[in-house]
């Protein structure tokens, strides 16, 4: 049977051949017709952006039924649940009951169990591989050209936090300092991001003993010859800038210390605090071979950049800038600076993904379905960023102008609209086009000199922290009773 909704086209249940005896077996059917309209919502814009090698039903095992929660129905469900401002399972056995209560059926468990043990049986690899994909789609339509004419990967990494179960603590372990039963498991995640369209390209995972440098070098297949990693201080190192120089990937980051290292040599200066160094390998790390430190060449040739910061509220007043682009007529110093200065977008990519689509604390109680998890948020986001790049294009703006979360607003709120069975192709094309009117109606202001520093104007509530488990904290009685307890007696 032909999917009829148009939304998430790979969300379908095939009609059995056979009628249905029992009522039960009608209502079984009814409730398949049932899901089929009411989850997959959003396939005329993601039709041939995910992909459906990956979510077609198994040979055999868990995932070869023709089941309400089959393979592909529950990615889109849990695709769904991803983007939708409320996270939580309720919220997809709900859009079931509501669908039923319009149709006049029967009102289906509000349990979530099925749900959640259908999303247990999704194989990680392949949601691996739908993100793959998205990544390299995005790759592929991203057409507006970076800086130079060349791709720049910023790379960053950034710290995520998920519920305190037993499991989760012993693969990302709390900070040592926090009592048992009062902090929560913390996951580090490094990422390499698209500097023009925004897009995830990869990313690694690890616990608070794994080096953010240690995630970042595992994803170096991700870079193409002719790239430009940019990164901040945290990345500067003599062996990523010799091993990347050497699959033809320039870097752009921000040194470690603040004047020029003792094995720096100035051999010529090409501009007014534009210098060419020479800098020579240090003594071999622990964390290398000595096979693999050995055949680093003992010097590399640098440019090293001095900028001046003269902007109110900057913290910083001067940063020096190492790079392996050493042409200064090809690659100017000021160039390079406001290059390096828009690195500060991948702060941005993170926080609409952990701040604006939730991801900042996961939810799920297992490993397994932590990096399961993991992955969907990632897979949506780059769906996101892909409506972003389309809407984009077609009005002819900078992609870095066009708002996220304006962008997952309107694709929330249009959900609906894009639902219905009884519409038109065109009427549906018309509305697709209004979508990506609407999402770039409203341009960011970019404002690269402004200062917004890290702190909070509205303060939290005054509560007591957890220093004890849960089942042992007692929390003694609030202050001001016992003021008032005490003017009382005064008073007597």
């Amino acid at each position: 049977m032909q999917n009829s909704t148009p939304i998430f086209p790979g969300f379908h249940l095939r009609t059995l051949r056979r009628t249905p005896r029992t009522r039960q077996q009608r209502l079984a059917a009814e409730l398949a017709e049932l899901k089929t309209k009411s989850i997959d919502q959003l396939g005329e814009v993601f039709r041939g952006f995910i992909g459906s090698g990956s979510l077609d039903p198994a040979a055999s095992g868990p995932n070869s039924r023709r089941r309400l929660y089959s393979k592909a129905n529950t990615f889109w469900a849990f695709l769904s649940q991803v983007l939708h401002a409320d996270p939580g399972c309720q919220e997809v056995v709900r859009k079931i009951q509501s669908y039923a209560a319009l149709k006049g059926l029967g009102i289906p468990s509000s349990s979530t169990a099925s749900y959640c043990e259908a999303r247990v049986r999704l194989p990680e690899q392949d949601l691996r591989a739908v993100f793959e994909r998205t990544a390299m789609e995005m790759d592929r339509l991203a057409s507006e050209a970076g800086t130079f004419g060349r791709r720049v990967v910023v790379a960053d990494g950034t710290g995520l936090s998920m519920p305190d179960t037993a499991t989760n603590q012993q693969m990302w372990p709390q900070q040592s300092q926090q009592k048992p039963g009062c902090g929560f498991p913390s996951m580090k995640l490094t990422a390499c991001f698209s500097l023009q369209s925004g897009a995830l390209l990869s990313y690694a995972t690890g616990s608070k003993h794994t080096h953010e440098l240690t995630l970042f070098r595992s994803q170096w297949d991700v870079f193409k010859q002719g790239d430009i990693l940019l990164a901040d201080k945290g990345f500067c190192n003599y062996r990523d800038l010799a091993k990347l120089r050497e699959q033809g990937v320039d870097s752009l980051m921000a040194m470690r210390k603040k004047y020029p290292i003792r094995e720096a040599k100035a051999l010529r200066q090409l501009g007014q605090d534009d210098l060419l160094v020479s800098w020579s390998k240090p003594q071999r790390l622990g964390s290398f071979s000595a096979q693999e430190w050995d055949a680093l060449p003992s010097r590399i040739q640098l440019r090293q950049i001095r900028v001046r910061i003269n902007i109110p509220g900057f913290r910083s007043r001067e940063i020096y800038l190492i790079t392996t682009l050493l042409d200064e007529q090809k690659y100017p110093a000021a160039m390079l600076a406001d290059l390096y200065f828009q690195r500060w977008d991948v702060e941005l990519f993170f926080r609409d993904i952990k701040i604006t689509m939730g991801m900042d604390v996961l939810r799920c109680k297992s490993p397994e379905m932590i990096r399961k998890e993991l992955l969907m948020h990632l897979i949506a986001y780059n769906c996101v960023r892909r409506l972003m790049l389309e809407a984009a294009e077609e009005a002819g703006l900078a992609v870095r102008t066009v708002s996220f979360k304006g962008a997952l607003q309107a694709l929330r709120n249009w959900e609906p609209h894009l639902n219905q069975v009884r519409i038109s192709r065109n009427e549906r094309f018309r509305l697709i086009s209004e979508l990506y009117a609407c999402i770039t109606d409203k341009i960011l202001c970019i404002r690269p000199e402004r200062s917004e520093p890290r702190a909070v104007k509205r303060r939290p509530k005054n509560h007591h922290l957890l220093t004890k488990p849960r089942n042992q904290m007692v929390v003694p009685k609030h202050r001001n009773r016992n003021w008032l307890n005490k003017g009382e007696k005064a008073l007597s």
